[in-house]
């Protein structure tokens, strides 16, 4: 049975279980880029979903702490293979798919950015244009566009991507699942 919407997050530490708990299938895709194109790929299969819909959190030191942000493009932060000529960001030879990709909007009231990922816990300036970072946002972004899949993104922002965000983050993942959460109900 092809359903309309599958959600993907990162981690169950960031849904806190409320997901679960209100009935709610999550399908958890691990950290990093790898982990996250393999997940996103094998969700679409099993599932046959229209939309794959990723709620997570992210660092910025753009946005304040506790927004959600819906990400109307993304951009690999740590592809950077400047030293044979390609620009930062930019997947050398890949001529099928743009270094950066957008996603659908599915909230209009929601501020809109731009999310660098990596494979990395960022905390600093990325290399690359962007105002809120992640770990997983834009493998799956690129699966959902070589598969022809809607793909939407809204990430709480947890810390300001610095020198404390591993703490900031730990310790707004509760807030950031009831948010989350919430703006997840108004979908169905």
């Amino acid at each position: 049975m092809r359903q309309q919407i599958a959600l993907i997050m990162a981690l169950p530490s960031e849904s806190k279980g409320l997901f679960e708990a209100a009935g709610i299938e999550v399908h958890y895709s691990g950290i990093g880029k790898v982990n996250a194109a393999f997940k996103a790929f094998d969700v679409i299969q099993k599932t046959g979903c229209h939309t794959l819909l990723n709620l997570g959190t992210a660092g910025s030191s753009h946005f304040d702490a506790h927004a959600l942000v819906e990400v109307a493009q993304f951009v690999q932060r740590d592809m950077d293979v400047s030293p044979l000529g390609f620009d930062v960001g930019v997947t050398p030879m890949d001529t099928d798919h743009p270094a950066e990709i957008q996603p659908e909007s599915m909230f209009s009231h929601l501020p809109k950015g731009i999310c660098g990922t990596g494979d990395s816990f960022e905390t600093g300036l990325p290399k690359v244009p962007c105002n809120l970072v992640d770990m997983e946002g834009y493998a799956i972004a690129k699966v959902c566009k070589k598969l022809g899949v809607r793909f939407v993104s809204v990430k709480y922002i947890t810390d300001g991507a610095n020198d404390t965000a591993h703490l900031d983050w730990e310790e707004n993942l509760l807030f950031g699942a009831k948010k989350l959460l919430e703006l997840y109900q108004t979908v169905k």
